[in-house]
């Protein structure tokens, strides 16, 4: 990595500590795409939902979420995409679940750290 001119002090030992921190930018991409899809708040709500639980159907998950049958799938349908939720087909009825491989304890403890962070200071 060519090297670029400052008008400061390099602390060397630092700067090559946070070069091996950074993750390359492919990595980067992705987990931008992840974070992307999961700032939607319908999205972000049924990943929490599910979390709680082993498995709902799309009704059930659109009844504890107040949104439509419609939202809940389609947002069902893009987590699916993505490899965060699984589902599994009994008779008519389809229910979902988190990935096996989804790190629920970091879900939640991740987004319920990052939404005390970024709460008003009325609310803290």
């Amino acid at each position: 990595m060519p090297e670029v001119p400052h008008d400061h002090p390099v602390d060397l030992e630092r700067l090559e500590a946070a070069r091996q921190s950074v993750i390359t930018s492919d990595d980067a991409g992705r987990l931008a795409g992840l974070l992307g899809l999961i700032a939607d708040p319908v999205r972000s709500r049924l990943l929490f939902a599910l979390s709680g639980v082993e498995r709902l159907c799309v009704g059930d998950l659109a009844l504890a979420l107040e949104v439509t049958d419609d939202a809940a799938s389609y947002a069902l349908r893009m987590l699916r995409t993505a490899g965060l939720v699984t589902f599994r087909k009994e008779g008519r009825v389809v229910y979902y679940s988190l990935a096996a491989s989804f790190p629920h304890p970091l879900l939640e403890h991740c987004l319920r750290q990052l939404l005390s962070v970024a709460a008003p200071e009325d609310d803290r």
